[in-house]
């Protein structure tokens, strides 16, 4: 059984209801979903002019493989309804493999763990959120450690989910 931690992120449509709906797919297609982060909002990043993004974390206990779990994944986006306009466009959902078990592995298709995690706010605090004591196989640090050290100023709030 491999353990996974994935990033859900989106800033089109409904966004708290996609992010819920694409754990719901994870659960259904890649494996079983254990843990979910709070929803942490963040200003577009790269690409500014668009509208905040809602993020979440997840871990994921699932017995594909890096490649096939991507591919998961991708079918899942295009289920959910995401089009590939341009880089860092506005997104219905992205998912992306932060880190699984403590592989360091690179393909055509992925890249883990993900090359950009310790430069990037918006990923590492949901994540240190279910898994600040995990260990950066490339780094050797841990999460929380990497957060604290992480030189991105966009600011990341939690958000209420209350319904």
């Amino acid at each position: 059984m491999n353990t996974a931690f994935l990033l859900t992120g989106g800033n089109l449509g409904n966004r708290l209801k996609n992010l819920e709906q694409t754990a719901a797919l994870i659960n259904q297609k890649c494996g079983a979903v254990k843990q979910v982060s709070s929803v942490y909002q963040t200003a577009a990043w790269g690409n500014t002019d668009q509208p905040d993004f809602y993020n979440q974390a997840i871990a994921l206990h699932t017995l594909l493989q890096p490649d096939n779990l991507m591919q998961a994944l991708l079918e899942i986006e295009n289920i959910s309804g995401r089009t590939r306009s341009f880089k860092m466009a506005p997104r219905i959902i992205d998912i992306d493999v932060l880190l699984m078990n403590n592989l360091v592995y690179s393909s055509s298709h992925i890249t883990i763990p993900h090359p950009h995690l310790a430069e990037r706010r918006f990923a590492l605090t949901p994540l240190a959120e279910i898994a600040g004591e995990i260990i950066h196989p490339v780094f050797n640090k841990t999460i929380n450690q990497l957060l604290i050290e992480c030189k991105d100023e966009l600011p990341v709030h939690k958000i209420s989910t209350d319904k």
